[in-house]
């Protein structure tokens, strides 16, 4: 029997996707947001299936993909269920999103959130390779993206809600051990 229980910290994520689900202009994209299998995707059962982009291992791909959307008006919600597979973008990160205002000569303002998890160190070690923290060091290298680190419950709707208010590139970085005591 499953004794864990939703916590605070899960309960307003869920309403934080709630209410992003229900903006005209957001699609949410990433690997197993439709078919369960990370933390993150269990937050998302109040958003409609027909505004989600499933997409296979392909993390650079799929930052070109976000940013390609949002070039065109949607606002992007990207998921990277850990900062270990955001290294794998981090060509596009680095190179096109942080600086597509700059090369763009301010024509695109692309509005994107990228969901990134912290991968968690218990009840089980995933190893080395899925439990990294880069924010410091990618903060340091994204000049032109807004970093949020949500280490409690307590900011996480007004983080969202005020990252997808304001538009630009946010990075909003959890913690999927939070999700559950």
């Amino acid at each position: 029997m499953n004794t864990q229980q939703q916590t605070p910290y899960k309960d307003a994520l869920t309403k934080s996707m709630t209410y992003l689900g229900e903006q005209n202009d957001t699609v949410f994209i990433g690997q197993q947001i439709i078919w369960p299998g990370n933390p993150m995707s269990s937050t998302l059962v109040n958003v409609s299936k027909e505004k989600m982009i499933e997409v296979p291992v392909m993390e650079d791909s799929q930052m070109g993909m976000t940013l390609g959307m949002a070039m065109t008006g949607d606002f992007v919600v990207s998921f990277y269920p850990r900062w270990d597979f955001l290294v794998c973008a981090t060509n596009q990160l680095l190179n096109h999103l942080d600086k597509i205002k700059l090369m763009s000569n301010n024509q695109f303002n692309p509005n994107i959130i990228i969901r990134l998890g912290k991968g968690s160190d218990t009840p089980i070690d995933p190893g080395h390779q899925h439990k990294g923290s880069y924010f410091l060091e990618y903060q340091s290298l994204c000049r032109n993206i807004t970093f949020h680190n949500l280490s409690s419950f307590e900011s996480i709707e007004e983080t969202y809600k005020e990252a997808y208010e304001e538009g630009g590139i946010h990075i909003i970085v959890e913690y999927p051990e939070l999700y559950t005591r």
